[in-house]
């Protein structure tokens, strides 16, 4: 996920932007408490606002995010250094984990939404992950808040939330179902016209390879998990469903970090595999390219797992909510993802 500071304002402001035995080392050292669940979100509840990355520019669109809260009844709440500016970052490291340690210390609180951008990896060793598995609450994000999100995960056995807040009534629906109501819900992409079953280009599935699997759904931003590779801060996969988006990435690049991942032992140990979006990832210039979709295949195919691409995960308008490290089972033939059980209490 490259990232310059003056492309993709709104979608990354609000949400985006030898490693075998380190992983068995991560595991040994009990980073894989049993998964707990927040509690559901209730109208009236406060939601803080954090952005443990990039710094807020001038035209960010915040207050207009913080409207899409009030309009499903939560108080949004900005974190006292969510303005602050060093360098591209929204303040200094700690001052970033502050806010977050601020939010999950306040029972006022009961949600938090982490901003994207880049910078989410630096705040990881500046949290205290004891105060946090105290004070279990609703941490979402996507994009760059991947670290944030396996880290939390990793560190406490929380169930956090890779999706897009409140927005268009497509992610609004998703919220509010997963947050705030409790549902375990089917998810499958839009169709457009349920009478004549034409499905839009843009939110077609295709199977890479057909089957059921069922796990613990763990994953998000493909950059940003590989660049946390190797770190305590990263789960057990092993009968995981992994699944990955990524943004304006050239093919070459998402074909490195698949093969990070296969090298560094994820991708034998994964259960089913699921691949979001890539947006604006185009094979470039110069001469010859695979395909994002051979990439995808030849790492993936010959798996043996349940595997499908194109789910509405990513930098996209509409997106799911997904609790990580929640069961879920997907259906490869279908391109859906059952919930096995509620997001939250």
């Amino acid at each position: 996920m490259t990232l310059p500071i003056d492309r993709r304002s709104a979608l990354l402001l609000l949400g985006g932007v030898g490693a075998a035995p380190l992983l068995a080392s991560a595991r040994s050292r009990g980073l894989q408490p049993d998964p707990s669940r927040p509690a559901r979100i209730q109208p009236g509840d406060v939601f803080g606002l954090v952005s443990p990355a990039t710094a807020a520019f001038e035209t960010d669109p915040t207050e207009v995010f913080a409207d899409a809260f009030r309009a499903v009844g939560l108080e949004p709440r900005l974190g006292r250094n969510y303005y602050e500016r060093r360098g591209y970052f929204a303040g200094s490291d700690a001052e970033r984990a502050a806010d977050i340690m601020e939010f999950f210390a306040d029972p006022e609180v009961k949600g938090i939404f982490a901003r994207g951008g880049w910078g989410a990896a630096r705040v990881l060793p500046h949290l205290d992950y004891d105060v946090i598995r105290a004070n279990p609450k609703v941490l979402l994000g996507y994009s760059d808040a991947t670290a944030l999100l396996m880290g939390v995960h990793a560190k406490t056995g929380l169930v956090v939330m890779h999706g897009p807040g409140p927005g268009n009534r497509f992610s609004t629906e998703h919220f509010r179902r997963t947050l705030m109501d409790g549902e375990a819900d089917l998810l499958e992409n839009l169709v457009e016209d349920p009478g004549d079953h034409i499905v839009p280009r843009e939110h077609r599935v295709r199977t890479i390879a057909g089957g059921r699997a069922s796990g613990p759904l763990l994953g998000g931003n493909l950059t940003v998990l590989t660049a946390i590779m190797g770190s305590e801060y990263l789960p057990d996969f092993a009968g995981a469903i992994l699944f990955l988006e990524d943004v304006d990435e050239a093919v070459y690049r998402v074909d490195r970090m698949m093969t990070t991942l296969k090298l560094a032992g994820v991708l034998d140990r994964i259960a089913g595999f699921i691949f979001g979006r890539c947006t604006d990832c185009d094979p470039g210039s110069g001469f010859g390219s695979l395909t994002l979709e051979q990439v995808i295949e030849d790492h993936i195919a010959t798996l043996g797992i349940p595997a499908f691409r194109g789910s509405m995960i990513g930098h996209i308008p509409e997106q799911f909510t997904l609790p990580v490290g929640g069961r879920a089972e997907m259906d490869a033939d279908r391109g859906t993802i059952r919930l096995l059980e509620p997001a939250v209490l």
